[in-house]
């Protein structure tokens, strides 16, 4: 059977080549996950706040990195966890129509969900060593690579410069090694890279009220986007190993529990993310865009990676800026790209929304990516310059902004030493003289 797509001037395979989901199909069939994320997790959070509260599991403002007005709980991220985790399962007993014949999603996708919301947990009651946070980020990864799609991806990708898997990469006497190694362990390297970035990536930007919750909502949307694109694109000729449905249903669980758990995470906000909500977020993204390299499809990750830009921003801005400074990655500081706003525009509402804006400006380059490809199969290099100009842009003002507060920062610490030495007659007033710091 074949679905009827919602384009009309779509082409219809043959029956041969597989079955043809429509985008409209998959939302009628899928609906469920999205209620019952939604569902568990504006019911879960009050009571997951309860049980913060009680235990002491609270965050206390700083009024230097964290704004919030009283000490607010964490624990937020089991909520999102519950909402995910019962909105899967649900998709084994309550989906509907021809989508039913879909494979939901891989089991080994499940533990390492189990494995980074555990991680977060640890790091939230106990304070983890960060070497132990990445520890069980690599048990999740190793648990996601068991999946092809990372070697998939690294297919897609080096085959222009090195052949089919089939072809010989080095050959001595009787011993050779096929392309097919080569693309294995680059593509489980990348499986642990993604993972590890994605989660950390989606933790640095968690610092202001509504801020990643928001931000996932949107990008939810657009990664949706992309997977009903590529559905209506890509025939399905093995219901039991395509991951069409994995990520339909991904991007709906996603969506639903980020969208159930914002009205308590917007600003003021009664409830945090914590580690564990925000390894958590940053990971589901991450199993999605790495999904939609499933054929290879570099580009098509590319796309999803454009819709996660802001993460990625933020952490390439903090790799700098902590470089520039010589201070390890791992330590806090409060120039991220949401400090730098509050700052400019005044109040954490006004912020987050910015941020939210540029996200969905993100968010619609990477869908508009996709489409290009997908149905004109031809480059979208001017939709990938657009994203770098926009990436570059940000990128530039944020390192402006920040090397301007260190350096005025370095100009107060020069002239309380100056007046600290001219009071016991040591010293001259020139030290006072602002300087840059690099």
């Amino acid at each position: 059977m074949i679905a009827v797509p919602l384009l009309a001037d779509a082409t219809l395979p043959d029956e041969s080549e597989g079955i043809l989901f429509a985008p409209l199909e998959l939302l009628n069939g899928y609906a469920a996950v999205f209620l019952v994320a939604f569902t568990v997790s504006l019911m879960s959070t009050p009571v997951v706040r309860k049980i913060a509260v009680d235990a002491g599991i609270i965050d206390m403002p700083d009024r230097q990195r964290k704004f919030h007005s009283f000490p607010v709980a964490y624990l937020g991220g089991l909520a999102i966890f519950l909402g995910v985790l019962f909105s899967l399962l649900a998709t084994s007993f309550l989906t509907r129509g021809d989508v039913g014949l879909l494979r939901a999603v891989p089991f080994s996708v499940i533990v390492g969900m189990v494995a980074i919301t555990f991680t977060g947990l640890a790091d939230d009651i106990w304070k983890w060593d960060p070497r132990l946070k990445v520890a069980g980020q690599l048990i999740a990864a190793a648990a996601l690579a068991i999946e092809d799609i990372g070697p998939r991806l690294a297919e897609g990708a080096l085959t222009p410069f090195f052949g089919s898997p089939e072809d010989t990469l080095l050959h001595i006497g009787s011993f050779a090694i096929h392309n097919a190694a080569l693309f294995y362990w680059i593509g489980t390297a990348l499986v642990a890279l993604f993972v590890v970035g994605g989660c950390n990536a989606a933790n640095l930007i968690d610092g202001l009220d509504g801020l990643l919750s928001g931000t996932m909502t949107i990008m939810a949307l657009g990664l949706l986007s992309i997977s009903l694109l590529m559905a209506v694109h890509e025939p399905v000729s093995d219901p039991e190993q395509s991951l069409v449905g994995t990520r339909v249903v991904l991007s709906l669980a996603l969506l639903g529990a980020t969208l159930g758990f914002l009205p308590f995470n917007f600003n003021p906000a009664m409830i945090f993310l914590g580690d564990c909500g925000s390894l958590l977020l940053g990971y589901l993204c991450v199993v999605i865009i790495m999904s939609f390299g499933e054929r290879g499809q570099t580009e098509l990750v590319l796309a999803g990676l454009v819709v996660f830009a802001l993460p990625i921003l933020d952490t390439i801005l903090a790799i700098i800026r902590r470089r520039l400074a010589g201070m390890p990655f791992h330590s806090a500081d409060s120039n991220h790209i949401h400090h730098l706003l509050k700052r400019s525009l005044g109040t954490v509402r006004k912020a987050v929304l910015t941020l939210y804006a540029i996200t969905a400006a993100f968010g619609v380059l990477g869908v508009a990516m996709a489409a290009v490809r997908l149905f004109t199969e031809t480059r979208v290099l001017a939709v990938v310059a657009l994203a770098f100009a926009l990436f570059a842009f940000i990128s530039a003002v944020a390192i402006k902004v920040a090397r301007q507060a260190s350096w005025q920062l370095q100009s107060k610490t020069d002239e309380r030493a100056a007046q600290s030495s001219a009071s016991t007659g040591q010293g001259s007033p020139a030290a006072a003289t602002p300087r840059d710091p690099a």
